[in-house]
């Protein structure tokens, strides 16, 4: 079984870093050396866990999670790959990097935080949030940790009033919600080992974790591969008649074999592939999730940050609308420039058009004029060159772009492209 990718997310001090400490130790992936200085840090006291992924001196001194934190481990069933993303809003950016690629998101709930006396529990904004933006980026499943079980009364009815509370939530949303479980991160219960109480039956968060499914990019689309690096091959293949070039890359989906046609985008001229290489060794052929280096049977000018599709499988679009994550504290206002990434390449771009604001309290999008920090709208993007973008939910790299700011070079959005439509530019660049 392939290892699992998952991010813990939820508000401050909902006890992410703590349940990752409690997987690492009950699943003995703590080295001795470490157990012992937090054995000795806690002078008697119950060693605190947390401590086991706060890595910078900030975040220790703080007593909050500022930078996402990998941690590894492993079961006799799978191995796993952790991400600790923050919880405060300021460190929004960093959940959105810890989910790219995630194949699933652990949501804590600290029911302590919640009115409880309510028949309707209301969640908090973050919970909501962090929610929205795993569905948004795709994340296949999402699980629901509702934390500190230990520390209510009747547990067993606060437990059920939570999980009715998201659920509700959950289908409002459009969730795919693999499972809710009670925990306690701090005590261990329902973590590794399944919760001794009458009211609960379920699996323990690691049984749930070890039956969830990895992400598969698609082999059955077409081709779709980024051109990350160009290389002089070493030898001349004979009879070519010119110094052939391996175009390297990771296929994004689709897959590709030996005498297959391939178009370049943007140049659109189209060859067929000679040779494929896979670690310098040549093969018949490769798929989604691999990295190649392609040889074409012709020489075409091809570098870093153009794409190879399969004829057709793409048009190239200077305009299409998209769903913008805004992360920065300048608010996204229509008509500013930007860069864009685009796989490899880098381009010019510009807002033409805010269509809304979703309000993550109703889940119904808003008229808005602007987007400010941790807001998620509909937007209209303008490219000053084409590009090959696909829709997100069927391609999560040809559909993603990263929005930066040219002034301050900060990370300002993540842009997941809608439905793209062909037309042409409304005015110069």
């Amino acid at each position: 079984m392939q290892a699992l990718r998952f991010l813990t997310a939820g508000s401050v001090d909902d006890g992410k870093s703590t349940l990752i400490g409690r997987l690492l130790f009950d699943s003995q992936a703590i080295l001795a050396d470490q157990l012992d200085v937090l054995e000795r840090r806690a002078a008697g006291n119950p060693v605190d866990l947390s401590l086991l992924t706060d890595g910078l001196e900030a975040e220790r001194e703080q007593g909050i999670t500022i930078d996402v934190a990998y941690r590894y481990f492993a079961t006799k069933t799978r191995k796993f790959i952790i991400a600790d993303a923050p919880g405060h809003e300021q460190y929004t950016r960093n959940m959105v990097t810890a989910a790219a690629g995630s194949d699933a998101a652990v949501v804590l709930v600290d029911i302590t935080k919640l009115d409880l006396t309510q028949q309707d529990v209301p969640l908090l904004p973050q919970t909501r949030r962090h929610s929205l933006l795993a569905q948004l980026l795709r994340v296949p499943s999402i699980v629901f940790a509702i934390n500190k079980i230990d520390a209510v009364d009747a547990p067993g009815e606060a437990f059920a009033k939570v999980r009715r509370a998201l659920e509700a939530f959950a289908r409002a949303a459009g969730l795919n919600v693999a499972a809710t479980v009670p925990v306690s991160a701090l005590r261990g219960d329902n973590v590794t080992q399944p919760l001794a109480a009458p009211w609960w039956n379920g699996p323990s968060l690691l049984q749930v974790l070890e039956g969830l499914p990895t992400t598969q990019e698609r082999s059955d689309a077409p081709l779709s591969l980024p051109v990350q690096y160009v290389q002089k091959d070493a030898y001349q293949s004979e009879g070519a008649g010119f110094q052939p070039r391996v175009l390297w890359g990771r296929v994004a989906h689709g897959a590709v074999k030996v005498g297959d046609e391939v178009e370049v985008q943007p140049s659109r001229q189209r060859a067929r592939v000679a040779a494929l290489r896979r670690a310098a060794v040549e093969v018949d052929s490769g798929s989604a999730g691999q990295s190649l280096g392609l040889i074409l049977d012709r020489q075409l000018d091809v570098s870093r940050g153009d794409w190879i599709l399969s004829p057709g499988s793409a048009a190239p679009q200077t305009r299409f609308p998209a769903t913008l994550a805004w992360l920065d504290t300048e608010p996204a206002r229509a008509g500013r420039k930007y860069w864009v990434r685009h796989g490899n390449r880098w381009v010019q771009a510009r807002i033409t058009a805010i269509d809304s604001v979703l309000d993550i309290h109703s889940l119904q999008p808003l008229d808005a004029h602007e987007l400010a920090v941790n807001a998620i709208g509909r937007v209209q993007m303008e490219v000053q060159h084409e590009l090959p973008v696909e829709p997100f939910e069927f391609n999560r790299v040809g559909g993603a772009l990263i929005v930066v700011d040219p002034a301050s070079h900060r990370t300002s959005g993540a842009l997941l492209v809608d439905a793209p439509v062909a037309e042409p530019a409304a005015e110069d660049w």
